[in-house]
């Protein structure tokens, strides 16, 4: 076991205190504003799950583009570009137009029938548009399931984070973030994950610079660390990649589908969409949110894949970052530098948290169970504190013997998500015609097709599996609603005002 390196934990130990601080600031204003508007459990639910519909243009972008980023951007994603090379950057640009995809596709329309319907979440969007309890239902057993292997995925990362570059054994490191992140968000909700998400923004974007900029500095330059790729292996430089057969064409451009234009169906990415003041605020957040992708995302990659010129040897992809940072900085710098890679992880577990908490206490308990908590504010602020710790230990005891690379997991998670939500928010939205029934169908066939592609056909036709299941769920979708009644009158009403 490595000794624990005291220089370079202490400035992650002082950010980390910074956000305590952050969550219980927050709760003080969730508690503040619930007693404005009267002091009821509802009161409550949409300060605690939307902050009261006012973030700003800025912020919107910072926690958008901190939602999305995650583990997957900032530590597998770079470690997996350490073995396949520029390949697996290019693959990565997929993911550069998550904010202009998710607020220009929702954008206006999902935020002004969120306001109508009281929506907080995805799931109560989905329940107002198709008036059905098994929609509902289907939707808030989905985001647990797959949220938790999320969140577990994104523990993994950070923890291997704060084991390579700290010396931390791997589940005192995990007790140590998880806490964190449980802690925050349980007692601030949506306005602490905010105002933690935009600080952390701004530290991923600092962080991520400095370490490029070290890695170009020390490598002589990109030219030269490019000449150097070849010389390891020429592949690494391929757009096919180090691997024959692996970087193919149809899985290329599967991957543009899967963290590209459907990340629009993340239950937690689009409940950003819920919560921008005004239009202003809503371009505004396309621009920053594109801008900031760009930075994170070219950069992390490009340093993961240029690494290999640095340091050679790594066994675990999700140990290239930690490796690299400690080795091209001085140790409380590397602390400092770390920070990033930790709140991008950070900024997307508090995020799906509150998704999952939303889905068990608001979805399930307030709807089927206890509806009277609408009306018991201390009674509902209570249980979803407790929730949310409960479910933090569930995700704890996951992540306690993880699987090599969590990469995969949690590109798995985004999947299984995706199956269930794209075409029921996107054709909700957009498609008079769209039922109960026709949202039904494509939330099983595309959960169905999704769970028996990954673990028997893996690359369908040289596909990933998301494809195939989007594809089924909306022919799914499409046949089963021209098979139904329409929707009532009182959904058209509310939706386009005829």
């Amino acid at each position: 076991m490595n000794a624990v390196q005291w220089s370079t934990l202490l400035p992650i130990v002082c950010y980390f205190a910074v956000m305590y601080f952050i969550g219980f600031y927050a709760m003080d204003l969730v508690n503040k504003a619930s007693r404005r508007r009267g002091g009821s459990g509802a009161a409550y639910m949409e300060e605690y799950m939307t902050g009261g519909r006012g973030t700003g243009g800025f912020v919107l972008a910072m926690t958008l583009v901190a939602t999305y980023l995650s583990a997957g951007s900032f530590i597998g994603g770079p470690g997996t570009a350490y073995t396949h090379g520029l390949a697996w950057v290019f693959l990565a640009m997929a993911q550069i137009p998550t904010g202009y995809y998710t607020l220009m596709v929702l954008g206006k329309k999902f935020a002004i029938v969120s306001r109508k319907t009281g929506a907080y979440s995805i799931s109560d969007f989905l329940r107002a548009r198709y008036e059905s309890n098994a929609v509902l239902v289907i939707a808030s057993l989905s985001i647990i399931f797959f949220l938790i292997a999320a969140m577990a995925a994104q523990l993994i990362g950070a923890s291997r984070l704060l084991q390579g570059s700290t010396g931390l054994d791997y589940k005192t490191a995990l007790l140590f973030f998880a806490a964190t992140v449980v802690v925050h968000t349980a007692i601030g909700g949506f306005r602490g994950v905010v105002f933690n998400d935009t600080l952390q923004g701004m530290v991923m974007t600092l962080s991520t610079l400095a370490l490029f900029i070290a890695i170009v500095t020390k490598g002589g330059g990109i030219a030269n660390i490019v000449q150097d790729m070849k010389a390891v292996n020429p592949g690494m430089i391929s757009p096919y990649g180090v691997k024959e057969g692996f970087m193919t064409v149809p899985w290329v451009s599967s991957f543009w589908v899967l963290v590209g234009f459907a990340v629009v169906g993340l239950p937690a990415v689009a409940q950003r969409a819920m919560s921008y003041k005004d239009s202003k605020s809503l371009h505004s957040g396309i621009i920053y949110g594109t801008v900031v992708s760009i930075v994170l995302l070219l950069g992390m990659h490009l340093a993961g894949a240029f690494g290999v010129t640095q340091v050679s040897g790594i066994q675990s992809g999700d140990l290239v970052i930690p490796t690299l940072i400690t080795t091209l900085f001085h140790p409380v710098v590397a602390g400092l530098v770390l920070a990033g890679p930790l709140a991008a992880v950070m900024s997307t577990v508090d995020s799906q948290l509150l998704v999952v908490v939303a889905a068990i206490v608001n979805d399930l308990l307030v709807n089927y169970v206890k509806p009277e908590l609408k009306e018991q504010f201390r009674t509902l602020r209570t249980i979803t504190v407790v929730t949310c710790f409960v479910v933090g230990v569930i995700i704890v005891a996951l992540a306690f013997n993880p699987p090599e690379l969590m990469v995969w997991l949690n590109l798995f998670a985004t999947a299984g998500q995706l199956s269930t939500f794209l075409w029921p928010t996107i054709l909700g939205l957009y498609w008079k015609r769209a039922n109960a029934q026709g949202a039904i169908a494509s939330m099983l066939a595309g959960i169905g097709a999704y769970l028996y592609f990954n673990y028997f056909l893996p690359r369908p036709i040289g596909l990933h599996p998301i494809v195939p299941s989007l594809v089924l769920s909306l022919l799914a979708f499409i046949v089963v609603a021209k098979m139904t009644r329409k929707p009532s009158e009182r959904v058209i009403r509310l939706f386009w005002g005829l």
